[in-house]
């Protein structure tokens, strides 16, 4: 088992949690059981199940947990593409945003590569 809070993946994933919520607190209200609902969601989902998968009581179930975090991870991207086409962030907002979620991918893949699962 793993202490998912000593882990900077987890670290950076309630890093992007928050400014998820804090982007989509500004976002119009007719958003809020839409594109913020699933942001939100989707947020939420990358440090939780990077949490739930170092509980687990082998690498292969932690590699799937990741797995569904990187899935989030992917989902969340988009949907920060997508609030930006809406014009609900600037380019440079979305364009920060998703370097910090690219790292986050990265970071979940190298650590899936030293399971060796």
């Amino acid at each position: 088992m793993h202490n998912f809070k000593e882990l900077k993946v987890w670290q950076a994933g309630i890093e992007v949690s928050k400014i998820t919520f804090q982007y989509c607190r500004t976002f119009p209200s007719e958003e809020k059981y839409g594109l913020i609902s699933q942001m939100v969601r989707a947020a939420v989902s990358i440090p939780s199940n990077i949490a739930e998968g170092c509980g687990r009581r082998s690498n292969k179930e932690l590699h799937q947990f990741l797995n569904v975090a990187l899935g989030s991870s992917f989902e969340l991207e988009t949907q920060f593409i997508i609030a930006k086409e809406f014009g609900y962030l600037t380019q440079e907002a979305q364009d920060t945003i998703c370097s910090q979620i690219n790292e986050i991918q990265k970071m979940i893949r190298g650590f899936q590569k030293s399971l060796n699962v």
